[in-house]
C-alpha cells in the first residue's frame, strides 16, 4: 500500500521545492510495513493481552533478551538481565538520566562538535554546559583531563560526560581505540558518567563499528543509549540503556516507571517479535546498502561540483556529512541556498558554547535517493558561487 503523500510528508515537514539536507529522516520507502505489520500481529497472537497491557518497569523480557544475546554476539559482553533497560528511545533515556543522575548546578560536559538536539534536552535542566574541545581522533583528552581539574578547583562538580563515539552526529567521526580507552580511564579516575549516545552502531558501511565504550568500561563509568529508530523505523519510538544495575534499578523504581509501566509495551513487543522473526539483520543490510550508495552519490556530487578548497569528510557510518566552507559562514550562506532549493544546518548549531562550525555544515543524506542528492549538490554549489560574487563584487 503506498502512503499518500501528503501524510508522508507531514511528519518531515518538507517544504515544495527544497531538497532539504538538514533533515535526519530515513527515507519512507525503506521502511519495513509489511514486516512490522506481521511482527504487530504475531505479538498480540503470542503475547495476548500482556501485549497490550503496562508491562514491566524495565521493559518486556522476549526484546530484552533478544538484545543481550545481540549485543554479546556483536560486542563481546553480554549485559546481565538487571544491567539492561528498555527506553521510550535515546530521548527519553537522555531525559531520564539527567532526571536521575543530576542536580541543580551540575556541569554537564559536552563533545564538540555534538548532536544538537541533545543539547537542547541538556539544556531543559538547570546544569551549567561546558564544552569539551575536539581531538584528531575524538575528544581532546588532555584537555578534558585539565577541564575537569580546573572545574573541582571552583567547587563546581562535573557530574557527566555526553558524547556520540560512533559515527558521530554530525560529523561521521569514529573515535580511536586510544581515545575510547584514555577517556574511560579519566571518567573511572574522576567519577563521572559518560553518557553513550550509540544511535548509529548498525549504519557502518565500511568495516564492522568499534566497540562500545559500555563493553570496554568498568561498571558504573559508562551509560550507553541505544535505539531502534535508525535501525528500524523512528517511528517505534523504542530503544535501551545499558550500564550499571544500580542506574538499571533507579530507571525501574523512578516514579515514571512506577506510574506507566515499561514505556511503549506495545511497540517494544512488536519489535520483539519483528526481530525474533529473523526481519532486524535483513533490514539494516537494505539500510546500508542503500545508504552507501547514497553517501557516495554525495560525496562524488561534492567533488565534482563544489570548488576546490571544500573538504568533505567520508563518513564511516550514520546519516550525515560535515562539509566545511572555508571563508563561507554557513549561516549567511543559508538563505541563498534555501532560495536555490536546497537546506542544509549550519556547523554553529552542534557546539553548545557557539564557538566552532561557522564555516561548516551537515549535510544529511539518507533521506533521498542519489539523483536528488547530486542535484542538492549542484543548487549548493549555485548558492556558493552567488555568495562569492555577492561578497566579491
Amino acid at each position: 500500500m503506498t502512503t499518500p503523500h501528503h501524510l508522508s510528508d507531514l511528519h518531515a515537514a518538507l517544504r515544495p521545492g527544497v531538497i532539504d539536507l538538514g533533515l535526519g529522516h530515513p527515507d519512507p520507502a525503506l521502511l519495513p510495513l509489511d514486516a512490522m505489520r506481521r511482527a504487530s500481529a504475531q505479538a498480540i497472537t503470542r503475547y495476548g493481552a500482556h501485549a497490550m497491557g503496562y508491562g514491566y518497569a524495565t521493559g518486556p523480557g522476549p526484546l530484552s533478551d533478544w538484545l543481550r544475546h545481540r549485543i554479546a554476539q556483536q560486542e563481546g559482553r553480554m549485559p546481565d538481565a538487571d544491567e539492561i533497560a528498555i527506553t521510550g528511545g535515546i530521548s527519553h533515556a537522555l531525559d531520564q538520566l539527567i532526571t536521575l543522575c543530576t542536580q541543580p548546578g551540575d556541569v554537564a560536559m559536552v563533545e564538540s562538535p555534538t548532536y544538537h538536539l541533545a543539547v537542547r534536552i541538556l539544556r531543559d535542566r538547570p546544569l551549567r554546559l561546558v564544552a569539551v574541545p575536539p581531538g584528531a581522533d575524538g575528544p581532546d583528552v588532555a584537555a578534558l583531563g585539565a577541564l575537569v581539574s580546573r572545574l573541582k578547583q571552583e567547587g563546581a562538580r562535573p557530574r557527566l560526560l555526553y558524547c556520540v563515539p560512533t559515527f558521530n552526529n554530525p560529523t561521521g567521526q569514529c573515535w580511536s581505540d586510544a581515545a575510547r580507552r584514555e577517556v574511560i580511564r579519566l571518567a573511572d579516575r574522576e567519577g563521572l558518567l559518560v553518557v553513550e549516545d550509540d544511535a548509529y552502531r548498525e549504519l557502518a558501511y565500511d568495516e564492522p563499528a568499534p566497540p562500545s565504550l559500555w563493553s570496554m568500561a568498568p561498571a558504573g563509568s559508562v551509560a550507553r543509549l541505544g535505539s531502534f529508530s535508525k535501525s528500524l523505523a523512528p517511528g517505534m519510538r523504542v530503544g535501551w540503556i545499558t550500564a550499571d544495575r544500580s542506574l538499571i534499578a533507579r530507571f525501574a523504581t523512578c516514579g515514571l516507571m512506577d506510574s506507566g509501566g515499561g514505556p511503549n509495551q506495545f511497540a517494544a513487543m512488536a519489535v520483539a517479535a519483528y526481530c525474533q522473526a529473523g526481519e532486524f539483520d535483513p533490514q539494516v543490510e537494505r539500510f546500508r546498502a542503500a545508504y552507501r550508495a547514497r553517501r557516495e552519490a554525495l560525496l562524488d556530487a561534492i567533488a565534482a561540483h563544489l570548488p576546490a578548497g571544500c573538504q568533505a569528510r567520508t563518513p564511516a557510518g550514520g546519516f550525515f556529512v560535515w562539509l566545511q566552507l572555508p571563508g563561507i559562514p554557513a549561516q549567511r550562506l543559508l538563505p541563498t541556498a534555501e532560495a536555490m532549493g536546497v537546506s542544509f544546518v549550519p556547523g554553529r548549531r552542534f557546539f553548545c558554547d557557539g564557538q566552532g562550525g561557522d564555516d561548516a555544515i551537515r549535510l544529511a543524506f539518507t533521506l533521498y535517493p542519489p539523483p536528488q542528492l547530486q542535484q542538492a549538490i549542484r543548487r549548493l554549489a549555485q548558492a556558493v558561487q552567488a555568495h562569492v560574487r555577492s561578497n566579491c563584487g
